[in-house]
């Protein structure tokens, strides 16, 4: 059995409109937001063994703050390919990972986060600004991750209660 948590980017600035999409930072809400994700993690014993994230600023700095608040002890790791990346981009990257890998964090971006997330569990779900998904998946190698029929164990959302 593998966990794959599925974390969308906390709430990004629109502030500065000559600044590239990659660019953006969190805005205040996102600042606020992120470090609750990492403590949520924390709380509920479910420290990823890796996290793999988008390199555009908003998930980075997304990643910074739940790594911080959860006590992650490992490198995030960054991967261009995640960066507004299709469903199938996020299948790849993570089909790399070693088998004894029991638990990974991804953070990127919608419409392919939501929809990696209906592809695994066979149904749609809303991730707005840093939503965070908990699927398990009925493997014993990440490399059979693509077409594997996960099941959604929980869905945190930002503004709901915990």
């Amino acid at each position: 059995m593998k966990l794959l948590s599925i974390l969308r980017h906390a709430k990004s600035s629109w502030k500065d409109a000559e600044l590239d999409d990659h660019d953006r930072p969190l805005n205040r809400r996102g600042s606020r937001d992120a470090p609750r994700v990492g403590r949520l993690l924390r709380e509920h014993g479910l420290l990823p063994e890796v996290i793999l994230c988008s390199t555009a600023r908003r998930a980075r700095e997304t990643a910074g703050h739940v790594s911080r608040e959860a006590g992650f002890p490992g490198e995030v790791r960054f991967s261009r390919r995640l960066y507004l990346a299709r469903p199938d981009a996020y299948l790849e990257v993570l089909a790399l990972l070693p088998d004894d890998v029991g638990h990974a964090l991804v953070i990127g971006h919608n419409p392919g986060l939501e929809e990696l997330l209906e592809a695994l569990v066979g149904e749609p779900h809303t991730l707005p600004t840093a939503a965070l998904a908990l699927v398990e998946l009925p493997l014993d190698a990440w490399s059979r991750l693509p077409g594997a029929e996960g099941r959604l164990r929980q869905l945190w959302r930002p503004k709901e209660p915990r």
